[in-house]
């Protein structure tokens, strides 16, 4: 008798957890660094295993989550005996990049997750580098920045919080969006430059301080946004929350700052205000941010 394939197999026990109860709509699934671990197999076959149960339409991919369980109303099968085309690959490979991350992205595990051969998807996409500049400008023109404000903060401020969404949606862009010198060419993105430039059209300054400007916003955004994905995935390495991490962590923080040689340190924290949160962070960083480039336009308006 035929031997049932490992990825199969495993498929089989996700979907019986799902419909036992054990993983509710929502819930996320194992990823697949945690199926290599739970069952000893290679990453190819965890990816198997994730998009055979995403072709049933038991799971999909939650940007910023992972791969989590569709209500039992919503279930469509996926039809996949359609020709591949550029498009499935790179709607494969974003939500691969969603739910593992750039690191993940390989042109084998693409195919992997469209049961096709590395080879053919080379007749689409040249590589690695091509698909990740195509999921970028994706998921760059997922929503539309709107008409430009009359007003140059509002303007920089609705595009700030513009590319934060980005980065929120899609963690990895923080990481594919990261030189500066060697920008990511696409359409969408340049078209985010292009509106963020016409925002201060109507400001003295020179061409170099408003490419500056832009540039001093999307760094940034950039740099919050690589927090956040690092911070993600420590949740996910740890399977601990930033509230029991520091829990467990605080008597060491108690213990160095004990001797007294940080007083100002303690003086700032102490009595257990402060609490330190992304958000609240790139909102206080974001107006002082503006208030330098409005004290830069009042400079150059004298």
């Amino acid at each position: 008798m035929p031997t049932e394939p490992p990825y199969l197999a495993i498929a089989a026990e996700i979907r019986r957890r799902v419909h036992t109860g054990e993983l509710a709509p929502g819930d996320r699934v194992p990823s697949t660094r945690a199926i290599t671990r739970e069952w000893g197999v290679a990453m190819a076959t965890a990816t198997k295993a994730l998009a055979a149960l995403r072709q049933e339409g038991l799971v999909r991919v939650e940007p910023g989550v992972g791969t989590v369980v569709v209500d039992a109303a919503r279930r469509v099968p996926a039809t996949e005996a359609q020709a591949l085309t550029r498009a499935r690959i790179v709607r494969a490979a974003l939500e691969l990049a969603d739910a593992e991350g750039l690191d993940a992205l390989t042109m084998r595990r693409v195919a992997t997750a469209l049961g096709t051969s590395t080879m053919a998807l080379y007749r689409h996409v040249p590589g690695k580098v091509e698909l990740v500049r195509l999921i970028a400008d994706a998921v760059c023109g997922e929503v539309p920045l709107g008409p430009v404000p009359a007003d140059w903060r509002t303007g920089l401020e609705q595009g700030a919080r513009w590319l934060r969404g980005v980065y929120a949606r899609h963690r990895w862009m923080a990481h594919a969006m990261a030189s500066f010198t060697r920008p990511v060419a696409t359409p969408n993105a340049m078209r985010y430059t292009e509106w963020v430039l016409r925002a201060l059209r109507g400001t003295p300054l020179s061409p170099a301080d408003k490419l500056h400007a832009h540039l001093l916003i999307f760094a940034y955004v950039q740099g919050l946004s690589m927090a956040d994905d690092l911070e993600e995935q420590a949740r996910q390495d740890t399977g601990i929350s930033d509230g029991e991490w520091m829990e467990k962590n605080e008597p060491r923080f108690d213990a160095i700052q004990a001797a007294g040689s940080y007083p100002e340190l303690a003086a700032v924290t102490s009595g257990g205000g402060f609490g330190l949160d992304l958000e609240t962070l790139f909102e206080f960083g974001l107006r002082r941010t503006l208030d330098g480039i409005a004290a830069l336009i009042d400079e150059t308006s004298g």
